[in-house]
C-alpha cells in the first residue's frame, strides 16, 4: 500500500512540473532565458 501512495505522489509532482513548463512556454518564457530579454540581448523572440 505504501508503494501505491509513493507512486501517486511522484506522478502528481511530475505532472505539476510538466504543467508549469508548458505554462511558461505558452507565456513566452524558456528554460534558457527566463523571459528577461534585457539580460540575454533580446534573443528571446
Amino acid at each position: 500500500m505504501g508503494t501505491v501512495v509513493v507512486c501517486v505522489v511522484l506522478v502528481g509532482a511530475v505532472g505539476l512540473a510538466i504543467r508549469s513548463m508548458v505554462r511558461d512556454k505558452r507565456n513566452g518564457k524558456s528554460i534558457h532565458c527566463g523571459g528577461d530579454c534585457k539580460h540575454c540581448g533580446g534573443h528571446c523572440h
